[in-house]
């Protein structure tokens, strides 16, 4: 196989668009003539700053991130901030409402009542999470210190097409898997996370944007390195941040203003999901696994309802360059992950595919 007969349909590490790789790979013995890899640079060098400055200011611009919020750059991966989140928003009696309809999100309410008091505000899994909750549904408790969902599951294939309504309570949000892929009201939250390794960059950065005057309030127990404040003071760069990966998150940036930015993400996401989903509706082979009114964009799960027939598929689609279309083991099946980064022409390739192999396999 070569990179030009191969299509990547991962959940995470995800394709990274191919212009962005050609990039990193030109730069990186010496980037920009200094002589230098930006992997042996100095994170307190004026060049690394330069780097760190941009990568910040154009994330900002394409989520139109306020003033009055921060950008950070993490380490820990987004399963780190389920941590970092209560222990930085709830104090001693406090409680927080969690909407579990996943397993990330599952974690990270399991986490959280490590440190204070949690509200189960909707759970999912009596029906494997293949819906999300509507508003009426979610049981909020008006004096939650913060509101948290996570807004799209890579596992399950299910996605909050709303924002819920939880009047003065911040929320949080886990957008790992979808954020950049359309335009989005940062005024609507108090914490925005997402690890890089779906949209965003490598493995290795996480990015969170927070409401500033959410910050200095963590609990006495907090670690170092877990305090928000702190890592808005030193703007991320308290010990040495992870410095490629960030480049590489600002080369993903430039691709995505040369793309048309957010809008143009989200017609392309209405785009290769609905080739997949409208074959998937007509098929009498191939199944979606999750609710119609609450299909990922990002994420789509599917099965023949064998699990030998599942397996065999999963099989002949590597052989024939459909690489990571097997499903999560906690729900088997398959997934098809169309990040930004994947084009369309992979998705169309691989329902063209899926048709072929249902004419030959259908008994």
């Amino acid at each position: 196989m070569s990179r030009e007969t191969t299509y990547n349909f991962a959940a995470g590490p995800s394709a990274l668009p191919t212009e962005v790789l050609q990039i990193a790979a030109a730069e990186l013995l010496d980037y920009r003539s200094s002589g230098l890899s930006v992997m042996e640079m100095s994170h307190r060098s004026s060049l690394y700053q330069s780097i760190f400055d941009e990568t910040k200011a154009d994330f900002k611009a394409l989520l139109n991130v306020p003033d009055d919020y921060e950008v950070l750059f993490l380490q820990g991966g987004a399963s780190t901030q389920f941590s970092m989140i209560p222990l930085n928003l709830l104090g001693e009696g406090d409680c927080a409402d969690y909407a579990v309809t996943g397993n990330f999100a599952k974690i990270a309410a399991k986490e959280a009542a490590k440190y204070g008091k949690i509200n189960i505000a909707a759970d999912t899994s009596e029906c494997n999470h293949t819906r999300i909750p509507t508003q009426s549904e979610l049981k909020l408790d008006p004096k939650a210190k913060y509101f948290y969902y996570c807004a799209n599951n890579t596992i399950f294939g299910t996605e909050w097409h709303y924002i819920p309504e939880t009047g003065s309570v911040p929320l949080v949000s886990d957008m790992s898997s979808d954020i950049l892929t359309q335009p989005l009201d940062v005024r609507k939250f108090g914490i925005i996370f997402a690890g890089a390794q779906k949209n965003l960059a490598p493995a290795g950065v996480t990015v969170v944007v927070i409401r500033k005057d959410l910050a200095g309030h963590e609990q006495a127990i907090t670690p170092l390195m877990l305090g928000y404040k702190l890592m808005i003071d030193k703007d991320s760069m308290y010990n040495t941040p992870p410095c490629y990966n960030i480049y590489m998150l600002g080369l993903v940036m430039k691709w995505l203003q040369k793309q048309g930015g957010l809008t143009a993400m989200d017609a392309l996401r209405h785009e290769k999901s609905a080739m997949l989903y409208n074959y998937l509706d007509e098929s009498r082979f191939f199944h979606g696994c999750a609710e119609k009114e609450a299909r990922s964009f990002m994420n789509v799960t599917f099965n023949t309802g064998d699990a030998d027939k599942d397996a065999a598929f999963c099989k002949a689609a590597t052989a024939a360059g459909f690489v990571n279309v097997k499903g999560h083991r906690l729900v088997g099946g398959m997934r098809a992950s169309i990040y930004n980064a994947v084009p369309v022409k992979a998705v169309k390739a691989l329902v063209e595919f899926m048709k072929d192999y249902e004419v030959k396999n259908r008994v």
